[in-house]
């Protein structure tokens, strides 16, 4: 079945009204700054509009990516086709249980900065290691986001996901998707990897070029909607000074210039950002795109940078830290969109 754009765009327009628009840039949705546009792009404000716009794809064969804040995303330059939908769930409710402690219940929509302000005025610890993630607590999940020697697999006790795998097996027809709920030790969470990472990394041929993953027809399948975390009663003075303390730790470290943050993950003993600079990259250009001056594993958009330019230098940077160290730096941002075969 032929995906029809203005067929589609014209069958959710009635209900997502301005929350759903044609050839919309992806450069305005991610924290690079650069990507071609979605064919259709909505922003999906409740779970039930979430679960009708699955069965929706599902039964229409429409392409469909789910994105959050879009920190963690490289959108390739000819953009994204299909529909690329934001998931902007932003509810949370706290479960006190009257002895210091209290499940915090929160939609996967709900970007760090805000919860974590919001929590330390009400004296709710936890998370304060957090305040320069500036990503959804379900984008949180997928990469097991943390700082600060801390991260989020430390207080997380369940997710609840929508599962939508089975729609991109051949032969399987139209399937509904079904709420499931994984428990902490289910999800294999280990330094910014989850079970949901697995069929999203990016390999690297042997020249060095990446390998972007095959994209099913609802993407990603298992599609996380609500988290469970752990708190605990502190002093609020005592959070906001933490919480300020890191954000400051922040502007100090990392360039104030639109980024992905941190490029490859750090191999074990080691900085990805300390191999880079000692092969001699830090502040390589490439187009309009650069290794960051104060940071070497972050580039960063000098304005104007296309996804391209963005990729020349991931692959500049793996491949010196290959010849001169001989460590295979992994990925830690996602391609996404119509790369190709190269």
């Amino acid at each position: 079945m032929t995906f029809d754009a203005e067929t589609i765009y014209a069958e959710l327009r009635p209900h997502f009204q301005a929350r759903v628009r044609r050839d919309e840039s992806l450069a305005r949705h991610c924290t690079f700054g650069v990507g071609g546009p979605a064919d259709i792009w909505v922003s999906v404000d409740t779970s039930r509009e979430l679960i009708d716009l699955v069965r929706l794809c599902i039964e229409r064969q429409c392409p469909l990516l789910l994105v959050g804040n879009g920190t963690n995303i490289l959108y390739a330059d000819p953009g994204v086709r299909g529909i690329v939908g934001r998931i902007t769930l932003t509810s949370y409710t706290i479960e006190d249980h009257g002895d210091g402690t209290a499940l915090l219940l929160a939609e996967a929509g709900v970007s760090w900065p805000r919860l974590l302000n919001e929590l330390a005025a009400l004296g709710w610890g936890g998370l304060e290691f957090g305040p320069g993630i500036p990503g959804t607590l379900g984008g949180g999940v997928i990469s097991n986001a943390g700082a600060h020697n801390s991260d989020l697999g430390e207080v997380l006790e369940w997710i609840e996901v929508l599962d939508a795998r089975s729609a991109s097996v051949p032969g399987n027809g139209v399937t509904v998707p079904l709420l499931r709920r994984y428990l902490h030790d289910e999800l294999d969470l280990s330094y910014r990897h989850s079970r949901f990472r697995s069929n999203r990394r990016v390999g690297f041929d042997a020249r060095g070029y990446p390998i972007v993953p095959s994209r099913g027809l609802i993407e990603p399948g298992e599609i996380i909607v609500q988290l469970a975390i752990q708190l605990h009663r502190e002093d609020p003075e005592k959070l906001r000074t933490i919480i300020e303390e890191h954000k400051q730790h922040r502007k100090r470290t990392q360039p104030p210039q639109k980024s992905a943050g941190s490029v490859f993950k750090n191999p074990p003993g080691d900085y990805a950002g300390r191999l880079i600079d000692q092969a001699g990259m830090k502040g390589t250009t490439h187009g309009k795109a650069q290794i960051s001056k104060r940071h070497a594993n972050f580039i960063v958009n000098l304005g104007g940078a296309s996804a391209a330019d963005v990729v020349a230098l991931i692959v500049a940077a793996r491949n010196r830290v290959h010849e001169r160290f001989g460590v295979d730096l992994e990925l830690e941002v996602e391609l996404r969109g119509e790369w190709g075969n190269s």
